[in-house]
Parts: C-alpha cells; sequence; structure tokens
C-alpha cells in the first residue's frame, strides 16, 4: 500500500552551491548526509555499478528533497523542457509569491519572466535551481483550489 510521497531526488552538479540553496534559500534541513563510495549496498539499491557520490536529504514542512551528485559514474547533462518526458519540475507552494519570487532571485534562481496570476485563484512563475532544474513556484489564492490541494 502507497502511504504517499516521500521524497523526489535532484541531480546537481555543484552539491555544496545546491546544498546552500536548498538550506538557505528555500529553508529546508538537512536530516541525512553522506559520501556513497565503494558501497555494494548502494550499488544493488541503485543499480549501478561502483557508484561514487555526495548525497543530502533535506526536510520541508510536507515531504523531502534528496540531491545527489555523482561522480561516478559520470554524469550526463540531460536537462529537460517542461514538456519532455521525464522529471518535468517541482513545485513548491507558497504565501506570498512575489516575495518569494525576490528573494529567491537573489539566491541565484531564475526565473522565465515575472510572475503570472491566474486572475484571483492563483499566481504562478517557473525557474531554474543554480544546477538547472526546474522549480515552479505556485500560490494558491481561492479557496476552491485550496481544498483540492489538500
Amino acid at each position: 500500500m502507497i502511504v504517499g510521497l516521500h521524497h523526489v531526488a535532484i541531480g546537481v552538479h555543484d552539491f555544496d552551491k545546491a546544498l546552500t540553496f536548498y538550506t538557505e534559500g528555500l529553508g529546508l534541513e538537512v536530516v541525512q548526509a553522506d559520501t556513497i563510495e565503494d558501497s555494494d549496498l548502494a550499488d544493488r539499491a541503485i543499480g549501478l555499478r561502483g557508484v561514487k557520490a555526495r548525497m543530502a536529504m533535506l526536510k520541508a514542512p510536507n515531504a523531502y528533497l534528496e540531491l545527489w551528485q555523482y561522480t561516478e559514474p559520470a554524469p550526463e547533462d540531460r536537462r529537460s523542457r517542461p514538456s519532455d518526458y521525464g522529471y518535468a519540475h517541482i513545485a513548491l507552494q507558497v504565501d506570498d509569491i512575489q516575495s518569494e519570487y525576490e528573494r529567491l532571485q537573489a539566491h541565484g534562481m531564475e526565473f522565465v519572466g515575472e510572475v503570472v496570476h491566474f486572475g484571483d485563484q492563483a499566481s504562478a512563475i517557473y525557474g531554474r535551481d543554480p544546477s538547472g532544474n526546474i522549480i515552479e513556484l505556485y500560490e494558491i489564492k481561492s479557496q476552491d483550489i485550496a481544498q483540492l490541494a489538500r
């Protein structure tokens, strides 16, 4: 039985820069961090051989994000567009989208443009973290939509 979403894993190219962005910029808390190397258990669980990586599990209010920087096997740069198959984006629900937009820009997030307001129901904007991963900021304004989000 599935009981809920635990985490979303994000591959990054600069672990320290990503960790700073996700902890200081987004305010997530590190609950586990490790360097993986020469681990048969990790190789078997991940399905790769000779894994060398740094990882951190970060706690958000209602889920976790997991950062990974692999050095072995060598990662490939396959950034996707929101319309591509596979990981498209993560969406973070915010209370004051304009303030978060400005604050996260100061932390190195690059947005596709200005915040878009969908009438009095919701506002959203897509951007990229320092590693190029797509993050949506999403503010729910309407009670009707807020009920759907629960």
